[in-house]
């Protein structure tokens, strides 16, 4: 009888240990989210923020949505800044890192996760919406990694939001998609090699289809984005915020150069 009564509060005490712990491990560190202010950036930033890291996080409009964001955190006991910066302007990257590191004392995760999304047949694609793909998607993550390299030490991270497309194109129509998403690759893996030796990681998180305003689960292309995977449903933003999590923290600290699909089988 008194083994069982031990066992009964026992194994909940072990359980919170366990997730106290699961939550504080960034304490101490600064990150900064780009497109941080909705659907996964959003997550992402709420998540770094409940497991200890203070969270600058980008937004291009809707400052409503990402000053709510913000003040969650803070709410919860936690710091946050809110930068407003377009990543298609060349100058803008830079200056979201410089500008976290005077607001929160420095930089230790750079999570690359804003994005243009734009599809249509190939042959009707504008040089302005290549342009804008290229610049948004690609040339800001090499900007943000760059200044944010000069900042951080042993222990750094950088963390790119890719697709699954990666790994698999379904169909016509998302070819820019595909050419920016694909670029990371090379770029994660140049810079874990180049940044390696100073103890600096740089990933890639390739979500499947995930729920979000831009890709509702009820959206008119949401079951045949269902029947590509192999558990048959959407992702939450949560899914990836946890995948980010681990990799920003302690548990990831041997993983670089690589992706890490979190797309329910999509690409299986």
């Amino acid at each position: 009888m008194n083994l069982t009564l031990m066992t009964t509060f026992t194994m909940p005490a072990e359980r919170l240990v366990c997730e106290e712990a699961l939550m504080s491990d960034l304490t101490g560190k600064v990150a900064l989210v780009t497109g941080g202010s909705r659907g996964i950036g959003a997550a992402v930033s709420s998540r770094l923020a409940k497991q200890g890291a203070a969270i600058a996080l980008t937004y291009v409009q809707g400052s409503d949505q990402a000053r709510e964001v913000a003040k969650q955190i803070e709410a919860d006991g936690g710091r946050a800044a809110v930068i407003q910066a377009d990543l298609a302007h060349p100058e803008a990257a830079a200056h979201a890192v410089e500008q976290t590191v005077r607001e929160l004392g420095g930089i230790d995760i750079l999570v690359n996760n804003a994005g243009f999304l734009t599809y249509g047949p190939v042959a009707e694609v504008s040089v302005s919406d290549l342009d804008r793909v290229l610049a948004v998607d690609v040339r800001s993550v090499f900007l943000a990694a760059q200044t944010a390299a000069r900042h951080m030490g042993e222990g750094g991270r950088i963390i790119s939001v890719g697709s699954c497309f990666n790994g698999r194109v379904p169909g016509s129509n998302f070819v820019l998609q595909a050419m920016a998403k694909s670029a990371l690759i090379g770029l994660t893996k140049g810079l874990a090699r180049e940044l390696g030796p100073l103890g600096i990681t740089a990933t890639i998180v390739d979500p499947g289809p995930i729920n979000t305003d831009m890709n509702p689960a009820d959206g008119d292309t949401a079951d045949f984005q269902r029947s590509l995977t192999a558990l048959g449903r959407y992702g939450e933003a949560e899914d990836i915020a946890a995948a980010v999590a681990y990799l920003a923290g302690p548990g990831g600290r041997y993983v670089t150069g690589t992706s890490l699909a979190v797309d329910g089988g999509y690409t299986a």
